[in-house]
Formats: structure tokens, C-alpha cells, sequence
């Protein structure tokens, strides 16, 4: 068939397809059987700058990705796009390239929606790609920042009447009801303004292991049947109360139970008991299950929940091996991008066909139970260095993801842009109930109140950190830490309390203040007035700044310069202490000089933390400097001695530049806004002054160069643990060679011992 001939039965084809389409949206009965064989569309939001609740539209169709042209396009399209990506609805849409030009196909055009289709299948369009648009064209949508309940994947909504929603574990062991989490007791499911039971005929271990994973459970383990037998079977009183007494307490009385469910039937691999097949009791059930009992389920818990010595014990065996899988970038306990450790260098997962079963496959190896969310589009900020895996495609069943089928990445298949994330099920503790915010303007902001006992009251504010304000936000489930408020008379004190605690120090990981250290139940506070009580801003995203580290191993050189061209560098601190003592302005002082290029691959401008008004001007440079202290320069021996160091004040935050179709926002001329917005970087080239470390004190030998970003967690990250960059360095009083420069986070820990006992150069030949 000639050229001409195969595109007219293409377009034959489509209009056939067209036609059906339309025919079949007009008819009120549900789908004809032939339909189902249809694949389901996927969709994703993309592009820069966004937040996760808004993007470019793509739609995945035909086994390739593509976006849809803004021609014609409405509101009510982005209500049917935005329900098919998992929200509630659409507040606006946007034209005209808005979010970036997508790459490859433009599947739809002319979109006209109703409103209240369930796909965009149902809509009219011109048909898929048919179009006569270009990438300056691709249509985005914002969404309403809320999730439908219950809705499972990126391309399924739950719509039948009779399903599940709502699933809890009911603790019946006395003692066990107190205990957080709980991981054994009777399975319930939401009915009406109560819970049921699930009758446990047929009921097997993959049942179970679906249920621990909606309850934050990596795992299942077998559960004594007859225990509960005796609390939901009649029995005279005197022998049932004999029958327990040599075993743990049961509630004694008889149980009423209200069965809903029967004969499910789960593979194992599901993400919510919903996509299990199973049934309901219909019409008066008091006679449901008669041979059967109320569905136990016993789960075991993840290191991170573990409560008991053994399970405790069993946790430090498994820390003893370095994982090859982990999460970054997340703001709660289980989320996060997810890294691989392939070769001792740590990368990246392409999202490409990334699903729940993948990411169950993922949560469940690090200890958490399934997938809520598989996230795609960096929706977790985006990482560094290599992408290891490509087109993963877990069963579900594996015990680890690299058992699953993967293709290996090339350089053109995916970027950074693309790097897939997950929302894992984790246990309920009960933790927000601890704490709370009081007196600020929005439900994200306030003072900081815990409970102590029965008793609500403040917290002193002295050593009150960006790192204590990141477990209070995680606690209450608000994100991020945006600002660690240290006076906080502006926001309402009528209904203020008594300070409770003080002395709290936080690490920054913990899920709880409870978990931090602190005064205890005595106070020391240098003042428990009301304003110094300490507060919090939180934020649903972050910035994360990133050194690129090749560029450092690349600029660095020595120059002597003379010291009657360092007054100024002087003035701002930027020389050892012992030019103090030099015979100025004769002589030199030895610099090692580099240039720094800061990423923000986060999902927030970084913007300094004090307002223009408070920056300080610096006459001998000309310049406002917004944070005293931006980068921390320091040369260390091997065995992490300091013996030189250097400083950076951000003298001007700027987007030096962008990547392709993001805007810069950030100038430092005409007194301008400081900052650096997410897709772009500051560069501090090598011929600045301060962008050195005077090593003129330092003798020949083998060294590290570490390069500290915001080090004093003066502006709030998503991600800390990437803020260091490490060079080996060799100096031999003339020369130096830089080499292996890397993020402090990106090897193994065996190669990172390596690094650090690094023995030096035998010769200039730098592999």
C-alpha cells in the first residue's frame, strides 16, 4: 500500500473511531461490551515553575505520552481533567504554553467537555492527533487542591454504589486498645454511621496482606483463630471467663456483630480491599455467617513503628546493611522521591509506566505498607545525578524492587523532570493529637501548643530552630517548615496558655516533638512571656538547593593575591585570622578559588528569610547582603580535622540562569527581590571576592574540600541531607588537584568510607 493510500485508511479509521466515539457518548445506557477492551488513558501534569495540584496536561494514549492544544478549550475541560488526575475539581485552566512546551505528540484538539463527563473519551474533540496546533499551544489546568476519596490510580475513579471507602483495625485485646499502633484486632468497614464486620469464610493470608498494607503494614503474620473464637461465640460466663484466664484478657461479654462483607477475595497485590472481588450481605443479615467469625488480621511493623524489644532488635539487624532503596524530598514519614543504589552512586527512578503495584513494591520494602500514591513528573522535587532505572513493572508480589522487570536508562530516554515518587500507607500514632497551633491567621501558621499530660500549654522559644519547626509540621501533617517563628506577640493571645516545655532539640527527622530531647517536665526558660513563645509558618512545598558539584572539581585554581587588594575581603571576615597579624598591605594571601552553581530543584522559590528592609548594606562592596551566612567553605584532613575555612554572605540571590521555558524571576539590580526560582540557579563565579578559602596557613598534603549550603537552616528545604559537597584534593604547596567531587549523599557507605580514608595521589594522573 503506497504512502497516500495507508494515510487515507489512517484517517478512514479515525473517522470511524470518531464517529463511534460520538455515538457512543451520546447514548445514555452504559458501555457496550466491546468497550472495555479500550486500554485506560493515563494523565499527568507537567512542566516549571507549578505546584503539584496544577501543570501542563498530558495524556498518555497509544503507548506514547502527548499534550492537548488550548484551542477552544474551558473550564469545564479541566473539571473532567482534573477529576480524571484524582481532585475534586478544577478553580482555572491555562493557554498559550503557560507551564512550558511538552514534547512529542499533540493528541487532542478542540476539546468542548459538558462538564460532567467521567473521561475525556466523552468529550467531543477533532480526534486523536488531528491537530493543527504546536507546543506553544499545550493547554494546563489547576486544580482544586483535594483528592476524591477513594480514588485509587491515575486513571481509575471509583464510581459504584456499594463500595469501600473507609477500613479500620478494632483492637479487642485489653491493653492492646491503648497501645499505638495497633496491628491486631477485628477488620471493620464504614457502614452508615457505624462500623461493620467482614466474615472471614474463605478468608487467606493475601486478604490480610492487603489489609496491613492499607493500614501502614508491610507485612501479615498468621493470627490465633481460636483467641477470638471465645470473645465471639456464646459460652456460659463461668467457663468462658476460666478459658480466658490463662490467656491474654478478652472482653468478656458477648459481641453483637453487623457482617456487610463476605467471600472476598484478594490476589495480594492490591492497594485498597475496594479492588478485591468480595460481596455484601443484603436485607436483614442477623443470620450472616453462621459458620464463620469476624475477620482477624495480625500485622508486623515496620522498623520505623516497631515498639516491642524483639521487633526492636530485629530493626538494628536490618540498619547494620545499607538498604538499596530510599525516599527523599518528602515532607511526611513514607513519601518521597525514590532513590536506587546501583553501582555505589545513588539515582533516580524515570517515571515512565509507573504505577501502584511498583510503588506498593517500593513502600512495603522500606517498612511501610502500600502505595496511596504513585507520583510521576518530580512531583517530589527533582534529584541529581544519574537515572538508574527506566519502564519498572512490578507484579506486586516481589519482595524488593529490584526483582522487578526494568529496562536500564539511556541519556535521551528521560531527565530529572520525570522522576517517579510514592505516597505510602503508614500506621496511625495518633501524634497530631498532641499538638496544635494557636493563634494565627490560617489553620498552616500559629503558636505552638502540646499537650503535657492533660495539660495544653506553649513552648519556649529559646534554641527554637528551622529543624523543630520541621517535626511540628510533619506532626500535624502541614508539609514543610517555611519559618521557625521566635516571637510571636503579632498573632492573637486571647485564649493563650501557660509555657509547658523548653530545652527542645530536634534532629529534624523525628515524627513527634515528644521525640526530641528536652527539659522534661522541669522548665528553664529565659523568658515565658507570651511573645517569645514559639511558633511556626508551614507550607505544602519547599526549594531544595543543590551544588552542582562537577563545576567546584572544574574552576578550582590558587592565586596569591596581594594584600593590599583584601581590605575589603578583609572587612567581611573573608581571610584566615592570622592575615590579622600580617605586615599589610606587603605581601599575599594564598587562595584556593572555585566557582559555585546553586540549583533549586525543589518545588519553592528560595527566598532569603529576612524582607528587604532588613538586609545590610555594605559599603566596601557596594552591596546588600540578605543572608549573613549563605555557604560554609572548609578545607578538612581525612580525619575530618578543619584546618582552613572560608564563608560566603549571599550578597545578591539572582537567577543567574533558567532551564529551558522557565522564566527568571530574581535580579539583584535596582535594589531588586533576592532569590532563586525552582528550575533555575545562582552562579558565584571563581573571580568574586569571598568565593575563595584562604589556605595560606595550610601545609602540603592530602585534603577534602566540603562545600556547605545554607548551613545554619536559615531558610526552610525539603531536603538538608544533599546541602554538602565533598572533593578529594591533594596539595603539594604549589599546586592543587581537585577530583571526586561529589554530593555528600550520593555514594554508598562503602564508597564513602573509601572517600574519606582516601590516601592521596601517587601522581598527577587523575582517573
Amino acid at each position: 500500500m503506497g504512502r497516500c493510500g495507508a494515510r487515507a485508511w489512517q484517517e478512514l479509521l479515525m473517522l470511524l473511531g470518531g464517529l463511534w466515539m460520538w455515538g457512543s457518548s451520546a447514548q445514555p445506557t452504559s458501555p457496550s461490551p466491546t468497550s472495555s477492551s479500550v486500554p485506560p488513558l493515563k494523565f499527568r501534569l507537567a512542566g516549571y515553575p507549578r505546584k503539584h495540584n496544577e501543570g501542563r496536561i498530558e495524556v498518555f494514549y497509544n503507548e506514547e505520552w502527548g499534550t492537548i492544544c488550548d484551542d477552544d478549550f474551558t473550564l469545564a475541560n479541566a473539571q473532567v481533567l482534573c477529576r480524571q488526575l484524582g481532585f475534586v475539581g478544577a478553580t482555572g485552566w491555562a493557554h498559550s504554553a503557560k507551564y512550558g512546551k511538552g514534547v512529542g505528540r499533540i493528541w487532542l484538539d478542540n476539546v468542548n467537555c459538558a462538564g460532567n463527563e467521567k473521561s475525556v473519551r466523552d468529550c467531543k474533540h477533532r480526534g486523536w492527533g488531528n491537530s493543527d496546533c504546536s507546543h506553544e499551544e499545550d493547554a494546563g489546568v489547576i486544580c482544586k487542591d483535594e483528592r476524591i476519596p477513594g480514588f485509587k490510580d491515575s486513571n481509575v475513579i471509583e464510581t459504584e454504589q456499594s463500595h469501600v471507602e473507609e477500613v479500620r483495625l478494632r483492637a479487642v485485646v485489653s491493653g492492646a486498645q491503648r497501645r499505638l499502633p495497633v496491628t491486631e484486632g477485628i477488620v471493620e468497614v464504614r457502614y452508615k454511621d457505624g462500623w461493620a464486620q467482614i466474615c472471614d469464610e474463605g478468608w487467606d493470608s493475601k486478604n490480610s496482606h492487603v489489609i496491613c498494607g492499607m493500614m501502614g503494614f508491610p507485612t501479615e503474620k498468621k493470627v490465633n483463630r481460636n483467641f477470638y473464637k471465645l470473645a465471639s461465640k456464646s459460652q456460659p460466663k463461668q467457663k468462658r471467663r476460666e478459658d480466658l484466664g490463662s490467656r491474654k484478657r478478652l472482653f468478656a461479654e458477648r459481641q453483637q456483630f453487623n457482617y456487610r462483607l463476605h467471600s472476598v477475595s484478594c490476589t495480594g497485590t492490591e492497594v485498597h480491599i475496594s479492588m478485591c472481588t468480595f460481596q455484601f450481605y443484603r436485607g436483614n443479615s442477623s443470620a450472616a455467617c453462621s459458620t464463620g467469625m469476624p475477620a482477624v488480621v495480625s500485622c508486623l511493623p515496620g522498623p520505623l513503628f516497631a515498639t516491642g524489644s524483639a521487633q526492636k532488635k530485629k530493626q538494628r539487624q536490618q540498619q547494620q546493611s545499607q538498604p538499596r532503596i530510599r525516599l527523599k524530598g518528602g515532607a511526611k514519614a513514607g513519601e518521597g522521591r525514590v532513590e536506587v543504589l546501583k553501582n555505589n552512586e545513588w539515582g533516580t527512578i524515570c517515571d515512565d509506566r509507573w504505577n501502584l503495584l511498583s510503588a506498593s513494591v517500593v513502600c512495603r520494602e522500606l517498612g511501610f505498607g502500600s502505595a496511596k500514591e504513585a507520583l510521576t513528573g518530580a512531583r517530589m522535587g527533582q534529584g541529581t545525578g544519574p537515572i538508574h532505572l527506566n519502564e519498572v513493572q512490578c507484579l506486586g508480589t516481589e519482595k524488593s524492587l529490584w526483582s522487578c522487570p526494568f529496562k536500564n536508562i539511556t541519556q535521551e530516554d528521560c531527565k530529572h523532570t520525570e522522576d517517579a515518587a510514592v505516597r505510602c500507607n503508614i500506621p496511625y500514632m495518633g501524634y497530631e493529637n498532641l499538638i496544635r497551633l494557636a493563634g494565627g491567621r490560617t489553620e498552616f501558621e500559629g503558636r505552638v501548643e502540646v499537650k503535657r499530660g492533660s495539660k495544653w500549654g506553649t513552648v519556649c522559644s529559646d534554641g527554637w530552630t528551622t529543624k523543630e519547626a520541621m517535626v511540628v509540621c510533619r506532626q500535624l501533617g502541614l508539609g514543610y517548615s517555611l519559618h521557625a517563628v521566635t516571637e510571636t506577640w503579632y498573632w492573637d493571645a486571647s485564649n493563650v496558655t501557660e509555657m509547658v516545655l523548653s530545652g527542645v532539640k530536634c534532629a529534624g527527622h523525628e515524627l513527634s516533638l515528644n521525640h526530641c530531647q528536652h527539659h522534661g517536665s522541669s522548665l528553664n526558660c529565659r523568658n515565658t512571656g507570651t511573645r517569645f513563645a514559639a511558633g511556626v509558618i508551614c507550607s505544602e512545598t519547599a526549594s531544595d538547593l543543590l551544588l552542582h558539584a562537577p563545576l567546584v572539581q572544574e574552576t578550582a585554581y590558587i592565586e596569591d593575591r596581594p594584600l593590599h587588594m583584601l581590605y575589603c575581603a578583609a572587612e567581611e571576615n573573608c581571610l584566615s585570622s592570622s592575615a590579622r597579624h600580617a605586615n599589610w598591605p606587603y605581601g599575599h594571601r594564598r587562595l584556593l578559588r572555585f566557582s559555585s552553581q546553586i540549583h533549586n530543584n525543589g518545588r519553592a522559590d528560595f527566598r532569603p528569610k529576612a524582607g528587604r528592609h532588613s538586609w545590610v548594606w555594605h559599603e566596601c562592596h557596594r552591596h546588600y547582603h540578605s543572608m549573613d551566612i549563605f555557604t560554609h567553605y572548609d578545607i578538612l584532613t581525612p580525619n575530618g580535622t578543619k584546618v582552613a575555612e572560608g564563608h560566603k554572605a549571599s550578597f545578591c540571590l539572582e537567577d543567574t540562569e533558567c532551564e529551558e521555558d522557565v522564566a527568571k524571576r530574581y535580579e539583584c539590580a535596582n535594589f531588586g527581590e533576592q532569590g532563586i526560582t525552582v528550575g533555575c540557579w545562582d552562579l558565584y563565579r571563581h573571580d568574586i571576592d569571598c568565593q575563595w578559602i584562604d589556605i595560606t596557613d595550610v601545609k602540603p598534603g592530602n585534603y577534602i574540600l566540603q562545600v556547605v549550603i545554607n548551613p545554619n537552616f536559615e531558610v526552610a528545604e525539603s531536603d538538608f541531607t544533599n546541602n554538602a559537597m565533598k572533593c578529594n584534593c591533594k596539595y603539594d604547596g604549589h599546586r592543587i588537584w581537585v577530583h571526586s567531587c561529589h554530593i555528600g549523599d550520593a555514594l554508598s557507605e562503602e564508597a564513602s568510607k573509601r572517600f574519606e580514608q582516601y590516601p592521596g595521589q601517587l601522581n598527577n594522573q587523575i582517573s
